[in-house]
């Protein structure tokens, strides 16, 4: 158990708080697998490289992620001021969301599950 009254916890756990611009997409209609297919190609890049590897990969889960890119750049140009040269993706991942459960009729009266994954993307960025 933490020490302290509720207020120092949460003022103790707030000051350190990440201050990197990032973008964070919610329940994104893919697996995380697929989605870490193309975040591992552009973590550590800087972010013109990121995005020009994004715009000509084929995958769907890249133009996803080229969006939240742009997000994540454009929030570090208005809330924090940093130049676009000097961004780089410090870090990407995929977490696991709610899975979607739907039936697949099939013969003989069965019926068998369908799993329609979802994924929460996230998206660091920081200076060099």
């Amino acid at each position: 158990m933490a020490k302290g009254h509720r207020s120092q916890i949460k003022r103790a756990r707030n000051a350190n708080k990440d201050t990197r611009p990032s973008a964070k997409l919610s329940y994104a209609r893919m697996s995380v697998q697929k989605a870490c297919y193309v975040l591992d190609v552009i973590r550590g890049k800087d972010v013109q490289t990121a995005l020009g590897v994004l715009t000509y990969n084929p995958r769907y889960a890249s133009s996803v992620i080229k969006k939240l890119l742009e997000s994540a750049v454009a929030n570090a140009e208005n809330n924090n001021g940093m130049s676009v040269e000097n961004l780089y993706v410090a870090e990407c991942y995929a977490n696991k969301a709610p899975t979607m459960k739907r039936i697949k009729p099939r013969a003989q009266g069965r019926a068998y599950r369908i799993e329609k994954r979802n994924s929460h993307i996230t998206i660091v960025l920081d200076e060099k």
